[in-house]
């Protein structure tokens, strides 16, 4: 279920990076080309392990991210996610 090239299928991937990378109000625009990407997770995940301090990822701001860092600093982010992602999977699975 995890998209390792996920950068390939991304919704920012024909998007101008100064885009992305924007303050304030810009950002709420920004983090709309998140909405529907199908490798949100993934991008979030890249962010939150790497502590990228700049930009929109995943559909979080940096504030947003820094805040989640805060919470749990000594944690994998992907492997969070990746577990949550195959729970789901199976439980739809299982109700089918």
């Amino acid at each position: 279920m995890w998209v390792e090239d996920w950068v390939r299928v991304a919704a920012c991937r024909d998007t101008q990076p100064d885009q992305l990378f924007v303050k304030g109000a810009e950002q709420n625009k920004a983090k709309q080309v998140c909405a529907g990407c199908p490798v949100r997770t993934e991008c979030l995940a890249e962010a939150l392990d790497n502590q990228i301090e700049w930009g929109v990822w995943g559909g979080m701001t940096e504030r947003e991210r820094r805040a989640l860092l805060r919470r749990r600093p000594e944690h994998s982010w992907r492997s969070l996610f990746e577990a949550a992602k195959l729970e789901a999977a199976s439980r739809v699975t299982a109700s089918v």
